[in-house]
């Protein structure tokens, strides 16, 4: 473990004397045609940006996205947004004993109490052939897979375990619109809520930065999880044409709109339902990690967030709430 402090506790002028993981590697040039490297560099809790303007020659010749480097510097300020003025960077050693898994954020909710929930929801499931199809597709060697991913590469649920929570954030809110909207199929929508994210399973790898595999680049979490729950539902020959259609739906439709890489938008009330559940869940996740991250100081906004299209603010007024990150979302 590292003994370090957060990236997200520092200031502007505290000093950085860290190992962090390279997040992005980029040499760029500047207006004189020079060049200098770009990086972004993080730990459990933030990522920065760092130029670095001379002797990043190793860096940039044997580094890579994902490795970890010792860095010493400070934290300035640039356009409104913290980064790192770096002294001096090298590639960490086995001799350091860190590893790519210190630097990865990870959900503050217990993993075997998330993957009981999940198992619970499998077992509710009263259609038998949706029920078996579940089984099948987490099986112990996917499931593993599936609890581990992060739900995204830095927007929402981005932590080891992201994937699993934000699934079962959805089912919650699938399960009250089925409590509201009693036509709705609630078998077929919880099952297209489970299934709706499998993709990214293949989508990203994290084994050390979360990033995009070859063949989420090429492929796509939306179609590579229709491909895989389809190849499942050939296993079983009495599974209807019409039940396979709606759930594949489901899958191809969850991002709502065409030009957020939906191949298609939603058509029933099932996927409309599940699609406004998985932005829900997403973008209140995205804001709350964002305010958490961009906020220090004195200030109580963040600056400019292009994927929020806002800048967002973290008011003052205190819940008076228990603590309860742990606790079951279906009690």
């Amino acid at each position: 473990m590292l003994d370090q402090p957060a990236l997200n506790a520092l200031s502007k002028n505290d000093q950085i004397d860290h190992f962090l993981l390279i997040r992005r590697l980029e040499i760029r040039n500047t207006r004189t045609g020079s060049n200098y490297l770009s990086t972004e560099l993080g730990d459990k809790t933030a990522s920065l940006n760092a130029n670095i303007w001379e002797g990043f020659a190793e860096i940039a010749g044997k580094g890579k996205i994902g490795d970890m480097v010792k860095v010493v510097g400070a934290i300035e300020e640039f356009q409104g947004a913290l980064q790192i003025r770096v002294t001096s960077i090298k590639l960490a050693t086995a001799a350091d004993k860190v590893s790519p898994r210190d630097f990865l954020p990870e959900s503050k909710r217990d993993l075997e109490e998330m993957k009981k929930e999940f198992n619970q929801k499998i077992k509710s499931i009263s259609n038998v052939l949706l029920g078996k199809l579940l089984k099948q597709i987490f099986s112990e060697e996917r499931f593993e897979l599936f609890c581990n991913a992060p739900a995204g590469k830095s927007w929402h649920h981005a932590y080891i375990h992201g994937l699993l929570e934000h699934t079962l954030e959805i089912i919650k809110i699938c399960e009250l619109m089925c409590d509201f909207h009693q036509e709705l199929n609630k078998d077929l929508l919880i099952s297209g809520a489970m299934l709706h994210d499998l993709g990214k399973i293949e989508e990203l790898s994290y084994d050390s930065a979360f990033e995009y595999t070859n063949k989420g680049k090429l492929v796509g979490h939306i179609v590579i999880a229709s491909m895989m729950v389809r190849d499942e539902i050939k296993k079983i020959p009495v599974f209807p044409l019409e039940l396979e259609n709606n759930l594949i739906h489901l899958i191809l439709s969850h991002q709502g709109k065409l030009e957020h890489a939906s191949p298609v938008v939603p058509k029933t009330a099932e996927a409309i339902a599940l699609y406004q559940a998985d932005e829900l869940s997403a973008k209140v996740n995205a804001y709350k990690s964002a305010i958490e991250s961009e906020i220090r100081g004195d200030t109580n906004w963040t600056r400019f967030i292009s994927l929020a299209d806002t800048d967002l603010h973290k008011h003052n007024i205190t819940p008076e709430l228990k603590e309860k990150i742990n606790k079951s979302l279906f009690e």
